[in-house]
């Protein structure tokens, strides 16, 4: 019966005996390129969670992943960004300038195989190893998703007085409405006293789904088409709450139907983040320029205010981690090092221009992946 690795019940394990590395000569390789060249065996789980975390490397360049399992998430994922697959794992593994083949498959025969065909000079890691760079790579993603979430949750600072007096206009029209019920007689007035008190409900009742669907933790485990639009138009009903919008004026040059993938939570994040920012360097008064449009291959997002600018000494700092200009208890210093995580974790580009006194643009650039 043949082996399909993506569905091995051991998680692409990892388990198999170990493959002694390559060693040409010495105890190590020393690799000179700039980039380090790698082809995976085996694209279920454990393949295409190292797919995901070496494409978000960029002295790591991915030149393959072999399953032979046609349907492997590995494969479908290396096809998003076109890395080349394949079924037949001796195809890859006579590729020319390999510097490490990551082996998961859980097949006791590939171990022979790469004994026989793998290239003077390429390293092999397999068995303990390999388990290893596994375990390393969940509890990165878990503590990536758990920073995440707090700096999320810790936003909601900011969002205080916004969430307070968006739900208190409604509240007000409830209580008046259900003051002017009790001693009310024409059965006429009572039914369109009824109708604005449940429309106030209403209005708050949206307010604590968005803000409810925005605070919970990441539930996808798999990228999905995420619509720009769609995203941008949650991001602006949540980072609305950061001040008092009415006297930004909002300019919306959008291209329809631009899909990425990704995780919706993950670009909303995105979103929320550097709408709010650009919202705060308004101080509630300015204006809020949105634009997509689809150029070269690549989708382009700017989000332009007129806010007080960045100065050319902090452009440099704003993505390190815990760097913030903001007041002590007003911000954790991850957002933007969240924001460029996440970008950097579809293969896209984030730019900034900023002038001190005449505002700020920020564009994320992603690659147009294939929908095959």
């Amino acid at each position: 019966m043949a082996i399909k690795w993506a569905g091995d019940d051991r998680k692409d394990s990892i388990e198999h005996t170990a493959v002694p590395f390559q060693q040409g000569g010495s105890d190590t390789v020393a690799v000179s390129h700039s980039q380090t060249h790698i082809i995976i065996l085996g694209a279920g789980k454990g393949g295409s969670a190292l797919l995901e975390t070496f494409l978000n490397l960029p002295r790591i360049r991915v030149l393959g992943i072999v399953d032979k399992d046609p349907g492997a998430p590995g494969l479908k994922l290396a096809r998003l960004h076109h890395i080349p697959v394949s079924q037949n794992p001796l195809e890859l593994i006579l590729k020319n300038d390999i510097h490490l083949i990551v082996d998961v498959t859980g097949d006791p025969a590939i171990p022979e195989l790469l004994r026989h065909h793998t290239r003077p000079g390429t390293e092999v890691l397999g068995g303990s190893g390999s388990k290893v760079l596994w375990d390393l790579i969940q509890h990165q993603g878990h503590v990536q998703a758990q920073l995440f979430q707090a700096e999320k949750l810790a936003g909601f600072g900011t969002f205080a007085s916004g969430i307070a007096h968006d739900i208190n206009n409604p509240l007000y029209v409830i209580l008046a409405m259900a003051e002017a019920i009790q001693e009310e007689t024409d059965l006429t007035d009572i039914h369109q006293q009824a109708a604005s008190i449940r429309e106030a409900a209403k209005r708050i009742q949206a307010i604590s789904q968005d803000i409810t669907q925005y605070a919970r933790a990441s539930s996808s485990q798999e990228s999905v088409k995420v619509h720009i639009d769609d995203q941008l138009d949650e991001a602006l009903k949540i980072a609305r709450f950061a001040t008092r919008f009415q006297e930004i004026t909002l300019h919306k040059h959008c291209q329809t139907g631009l899909e990425v993938h990704a995780k919706p939570e993950e670009i909303l994040q995105v979103f929320v983040n550097l709408l709010t920012n650009a919202i705060h360097a308004m101080e509630g008064k300015g204006s809020l320029t949105l634009s997509t449009e689809q150029k070269d291959g690549h989708i382009l997002i700017s989000i332009t205010d007129t806010g007080c600018g960045i100065p050319s000494e902090n452009l440099q700092k704003i993505f390190d981690p815990f760097f913030t200009t903001k007041a002590v208890g007003k911000g954790t210093g991850l957002g933007l090092y969240n924001v460029r995580t996440i970008v950097r974790k579809y293969q896209g580009e984030l730019k900034v221009k900023s002038a001190v006194g005449k505002g700020t643009t920020v564009q994320l650039m992603f690659p147009c992946f294939s929908s095959n």
